[in-house]
């Protein structure tokens, strides 16, 4: 069963106790909710100073996805779970845009531009803002989650996918150097890359194979967008023939597959670029880092017979893993990474003209667009209960997305804040 975090009345945090426990104390008005999400309760009275437990983050990043767990290594316990969704790439749609419509700006203006490349210089360590955001966002969770939980060690799966050898498998020599996970490497990634499915019959939980979409008697090569998943029934089925044989009769499929096949490596190349950055930023924590391949979290995995999910891999990684988890009753919290708005003082069309100006003032009421409020209303048309983001306006009548869709014309007298806009958003 998941489990609550609990802080005393000086803010240390204690053991996370069971949600029946949590109930009883906030009842009884013992405790009260000191933040929503995390769900964490603060004790009204003093306690002796009794021993906690101490529990290790593990951390399973990824590009899109990065699994967060908290364990007790002792007991085996999954005291917290969480899967953090990155804004990377949506990120690097901003930057791009923000590029084109300033080169676009330039170019309509005639004078002569002087250039400007010798002058800008990148400090030692530099990533890009679409990379940089990952390692932000699971530096404010770990943290986070030293505040509210007795947390004493790290864990961080340090996964390297060889693009080279992914793209060119006849590398050698001065070119190329062995990496660790040489052979782990080509199968995880298609594994990943075709949902841990048949690519030709969309079987799952049998045994694949690596099978060549254009077979290697007829000239195929090794290079990995040539390569796919498949059932062994299927494999021999195909034999030699050329895949557009094979699908000649399902051309969905076969649309589908080579489009999967040409998918370029920017995941992994996103995982290998910010891996040791991340590295660096959890050992600044001051807690001891324990790192880990990500072939020993899929034995660990796979020993215990767990499913395949991000933050079950998070409780899997490294040698420290306890030989039995206990994830019953786990129910992960899902946080997506959102931002914390635009700057911009005025919004432009697609051409990059200015169309309509945004208020100065992000305050009304109390209340600012992005925090979590809960609105019971009994009166009017607008009747019922309200919880979810909610979206200001200067007159007091607030929109607010729910799970059931939008409440629009909730006014701000209804309204009660549950937990401020911190640029996330969460479901569990």
């Amino acid at each position: 069963m998941s489990k609550v975090l609990v802080i005393d009345t000086e803010k240390r945090p204690l053991d996370p106790i069971h949600p029946a426990t949590a109930r009883q104390l906030l009842r009884n008005g013992k405790a009260a909710i000191f933040r929503q999400y995390p769900f964490t309760i603060i004790l009204k009275e003093a306690r002796p100073d009794a021993p906690v437990q101490p529990l290790r983050i593990k951390i399973d990043p990824g590009a899109k996805t990065t699994g967060i767990a908290v364990v007790n290594d002792s007991t085996g316990e999954v005291a917290f779970a969480a899967e953090l969704q990155h804004r990377g790439f949506a990120i690097r749609e901003s930057l791009t845009s923000r590029r084109q419509l300033r080169r676009g700006r330039r170019n309509r203006k005639t004078r002569y531009r002087q250039a400007r490349f010798d002058n800008r210089k990148r400090p030692e360590g530099w990533l890009p803002p679409s990379l940089m955001s990952r390692v932000y966002n699971i530096e404010t969770w770990v943290k986070k989650l030293i505040n509210f939980a007795p947390i004493t060690a790290i864990s961080q799966e340090l996964v390297r996918f060889d693009t080279q050898r992914l793209q060119n498998p006849d590398i050698q020599g001065a070119l190329y150097q062995q990496g660790t996970l040489a052979g782990y490497e080509t199968r995880e990634y298609l594994l990943e890359k075709f949902g841990r499915k048949c690519a030709y019959c969309d079987k799952q939980d049998v045994p694949l194979q690596i099978e060549h979409i254009h077979p290697r008697a007829k000239g195929g090569s090794n290079r990995i967008s040539n390569q796919t998943l498949s059932c062994e029934k299927c494999n021999i089925k195909k034999g030699t023939k050329d895949i557009k044989d094979f699908l000649k009769f399902e051309p969905e499929r076969l649309k589908k597959i080579e489009a999967q096949a040409q998918k370029p490596l920017a995941d992994t190349a996103a995982v290998n670029a910010t891996r040791f950055k991340l590295l660096k930023v959890l050992r600044a924590t001051g807690l001891p880092v324990e790192t880990g391949s990500g072939g020993l979290t899929k034995f660990n995995r796979t020993q215990q017979e767990l499913e395949k999910t991000h933050w079950i891999d998070a409780a899997a990684v490294g040698l420290s893993t306890p030989k039995k988890l206990i994830i019953k009753g786990v129910k992960p919290l899902f946080i997506q990474s959102v931002g914390h708005g635009s700057r911009q003082s005025c919004r432009t069309d697609k051409y990059g003209f200015p169309n309509r100006h945004v208020p100065r003032q992000k305050i009304h009421f109390g209340f600012q667009t992005g925090d979590i409020v809960k609105a019971i209303v009994k009166t009017g048309k607008k009747v019922g209960t309200y919880v979810g983001k909610v979206a200001i306006r200067s007159s007091g009548s607030f929109n607010i997305s729910t799970r059931n869709g939008l409440g629009q014309g909730i006014t701000h007298k209804f309204c009660k804040r549950i937990h401020a806009k911190d640029g996330y958003s969460y479901a569990v």
